[in-house]
């Protein structure tokens, strides 16, 4: 018994979807990640962690739950975990499509503990946003809607729809089966009906299971009346002629250039910026040795690149094993003097140092102060180095002074001369964000939830108010009114979404979920000013919304089941930008300020690990990065942009890049440049 489309039952009805899990082996559909853990897929793509899980997903990606195995000749999907540790989630495996509705779902179910719920899931359409008819504390059925947007910190928002005594034990399947007709529900227990409500929030969506605890599921199984599965088709075959439609009228990715990384490749751990001095960026890959989790690692090897693969330069000792990672690390590309040659700055072995970028060799080095308790931790005697940024405190025309941070608690000002300047304290979140608020003048700096000047006050904060540290911050004007005031956006990991005025006042906080690598971009040119996008990732991954500058919600949906760096992407190069959620040919691509795919890439065997966005040619669009560590691929567009003028963004500075920072892209145009660059493919 295996998946079957469109098998009729009936002439009254159609099997849409069935399942009975022999398509899979025995044993753990998905495998912990040892030293590398789940954090990778926040913003690496890794298209599974074991077997390939077909037409079914792993909602929730971070979480190992679920197992496959027999009982009597029988397959069964299995739900191992239990809640020993607070995940403020349960485990959800889930297929189909968003256009299923009406229709009748049903699986056998055995609890296997009783203290959980377990049962099926319905109506999906965010791990936030759906139904759920289960059992329940081994004397209960329950029929719910979980909301998307909770109201108190990590507590679970449920709409209790209906519920009655029904008691079980776990030496049992039971039948459960629902019956969806427009905002009608129908829930039966072994054939019996015992639950029924009305609620109209979701009218379609996927289905699948979700169970808190060890649970086991039986032939699942997915049917509705022939004529409403003849529309629910319809509408995918006119959904994806759309997006065919919107795809065409976009340029398609053309690679231009690949080359190998031997022995040193690394995941989303790579700067790019002119090394050497030719005018042209190169890559520099990192590589790390984790010590004491992912908290305090450090520098193991760093190699400099050209764009056809030539190594410029290499030090450490290059090592497979130490090429991905699940944190920031301090190195960056930077024009520190201001001599027109970039040099890499640099924490290894506990001193901040200074290379020459044209060769890696030492120029100057100190080393760091003394170490502080970093969210309760301290190792080391000195302070190991998180991520680097640079700030411009002095009023120079680019920014000469250095900001080094340890994990989440303490950070450092440096002058380019390596002094220690200042430093400072407090929850200070994954990276800041520095922001010149009248235009000109010296940097304040965004740091957590609070604003520091340049002599090192801090002006607002609240860091104490708020009990998730900063994934993600920005501030700036994005209304498109020159005369607006600056506001402060944090995307705050569990805390959500805020929004605060100049002098630190929370004017909006949305719960929902875990947010984080944020973007802020021309993602609806019809709207005024700019949009910020988020993902989600622990307990609700790949949950993508999309903010006006007011901080309201404009679309939510969930393109992916991971997380994703988000990245804007200036691929016309007309005014419309799009977000980057991976390479893989299927589940990555381009998505609009609508949340559709509407740029995929070719299936020609392409590393799909890790991804970045810059322009590279030299005519304002962008191109995309994409690479492993085996190999690097780099697309531009197929053909050559005609307009007059050309949309030219300013974006974040190469120099402070970081997996956690706000991707900022700022409207701008120039004249379209004559298009005689060799290096532009036609």
């Amino acid at each position: 018994m295996r998946a079957t489309s469109l098998a009729a039952k009936a002439p009254q009805e159609t099997v849409i979807f069935r399942e009975d899990f022999a398509r899979y082996p025995a044993g753990w559909l998905s495998y912990p990640l040892g030293t590398v853990n789940a954090a990778i897929q926040e913003y690496h793509y890794l298209p599974h962690r074991g077997v390939p899980l077909g037409p079914w997903a792993n909602a929730i990606c971070h979480l190992d739950a679920w197992a496959v195995g027999e009982e009597d000749g029988q397959r069964y999907l299995e739900q191992h975990t239990t809640k020993d540790a607070p995940m403020f989630t349960n485990p959800l495996f889930i297929t189909g499509d968003p256009e299923w509705s009406d229709y009748t779902v049903e699986v056998s179910v055995k609890p296997l503990a009783l203290e959980e719920g377990a049962g099926l899931v319905f109506r999906y359409h965010t791990n936030r946003h759906y139904y759920w008819f289960g059992l329940r504390g081994g004397k209960e059925a329950q029929l719910a809607l979980h909301l998307p947007l909770e109201k108190a910190f990590r507590v679970p928002q449920w709409k209790m729809l209906a519920s009655r005594p029904f008691a079980y034990d776990a030496r049992r399947y039971h039948r459960l089966k629902v019956i969806n007709q427009g905002p009608r529900i129908l829930a039966y227990v072994d054939g019996q009906l015992i639950l029924e409500s009305s609620d109209a929030e979701i009218l379609k969506g996927k289905a699948g299971m979700m169970a808190g605890g060890p649970a086991r599921f039986q032939d699942f199984r997915v049917a509705a009346p022939k004529r409403t599965a003849g529309a629910i088709h319809g509408r995918i075959r006119t959904r994806e002629a759309e997006l065919e439609r919107l795809r065409a009228d976009n340029p398609q990715p053309l690679l231009w250039k690949r080359f190998r990384t031997p022995r040193f490749g690394a995941g989303r751990n790579v700067r790019f910026g002119d090394l050497n001095g030719d005018g042209t960026p190169e890559m520099l890959f990192g590589q790390n040795i984790k010590r004491i989790g992912d908290n305090f690692v450090q520098l193991s090897a760093l190699t400099a690149v050209t764009l056809e693969g030539k190594v410029l330069w290499q030090i450490g000792a290059p090592d497979p094993r130490n090429g991905l990672l699940t944190c920031d690390t301090p190195f960056q590309v930077h024009d520190l003097d201001g001599d027109g040659f970039c040099s890499v700055v640099l924490v290894k072995d506990f001193q901040l140092q200074v290379l020459d970028g044209r060769t890696g060799r030492l120029r100057k080095r100190v080393f760091l102060p003394e170490a502080k308790p970093d969210a309760g931790q301290k190792p080391y005697q000195l302070a190991n180095g998180d991520s680097i940024a640079f700030v411009n405190f002095s009023g120079s025309k680019t920014p000469r002074e250095i900001f080094v941070k340890d994990r989440y608690s303490n950070f450092w000002i440096y002058d380019r001369e390596l002094r220690l300047l200042w430093s400072g304290s407090g929850q200070t979140g994954h990276y800041p964000y520095p922001f010149v608020p009248d235009g000109s003048g010296p940097d304040k700096l965004l740091l957590g939830y609070a604003l520091w000047d340049q002599r090192g006050r801090q002006l607002w904060s609240q860091d104490k108010e708020l009990r998730d540290h900063a994934d993600g911050t920005v501030m700036g004007n994005f209304s498109g009114c020159a005369k607006a005031e600056p506001r402060a956006y944090f995307f705050g990991g569990d805390e959500g979404f805020l929004m605060m005025d100049c002098r630190g006042k929370i004017l909006k906080h949305v719960r929902i979920g875990h947010a984080q690598s944020p973007s802020v971009a021309r993602f609806r040119p019809e709207l005024p000013g700019l949009q910020l996008m988020t993902v989600n990732f622990w307990r609700n991954p790949g949950i993508v919304t999309l903010f006006d500058h007011d901080g309201n919600i404009l679309a939510q949906e969930e393109p992916i089941h991971s997380g994703s760096p988000l990245l804007p992407v200036n691929w016309r190069g007309d005014g419309q930008e799009f977000a980057l959620l991976s390479g893989n040919p299927r589940e990555g691509g381009l998505i609009d300020g609508h949340l559709r795919r509407v740029v995929m890439f070719p299936d020609d065997g392409h590393p799909d690990l890790a991804a970045n966005a810059l322009n590279l040619t030299g005519d304002a669009r962008d191109e995309i990065v994409l690479w492993d560590q085996e190999e690097v691929w780099i697309y531009t567009q197929d053909r050559p942009f005609t307009g007059r003028r050309i949309y030219a963004p300013l974006r974040s500075p190469e120099y402070n890049e970081s997996n956690y920072r706000t991707n900022v892209s700022l409207p701008r145009w120039m004249a379209n440049p004559s298009r005689t660059d060799s290096r532009k493919p036609r």
